[in-house]
């Protein structure tokens, strides 16, 4: 009896290793059909960035209320997940070579008052 209780209870050990992890696989989540950010709050498009260019058109008051989603100093690209240096020299997660925002006036998680905002913001989907 003890042979198998010591085997489940490895068993049990060991599955539950796998579903750790001390590093994100990227720099969003997926929730309701867009793209949220490690906080939880959506994130935003912004149509006058020009995809894939590297640059964000949003700087100065502009990024006050629309703050860029930031990278980490140790973090590196990964797939559709680029990194874009701004204006200020901080850097920005961009996805599919869309820099990505969150809004200022989102309160809570879940939030998406930020869609359609002056016809140029858009929620972020994957």
């Amino acid at each position: 009896m003890k042979i198998l209780s010591a085997s489940i209870l490895a068993a049990a050990l060991l599955a539950g290793c796998g579903s750790m992890s001390t590093a994100p696989d990227t720099p969003t989540r997926t929730s309701d059909g867009v793209l949220i950010g490690p906080s939880g709050m959506t994130l935003y498009t912004f149509d006058r960035d020009a995809a894939g260019s590297g640059k964000s058109a949003c700087n100065g008051p502009c990024a006050t209320n629309w703050p860029p989603l930031s990278v980490a100093d140790s973090a590196k690209a990964m797939g559709a997940y680029t990194i874009i240096v701004r204006d200020d020299g901080k850097k920005q997660w961009a996805y599919k070579g869309w820099p990505l925002y969150y809004w200022s006036k989102d309160t809570k998680a879940g939030d998406k008052t930020g869609d359609g905002f002056n016809g140029v913001w858009k929620v972020a989907r994957p």
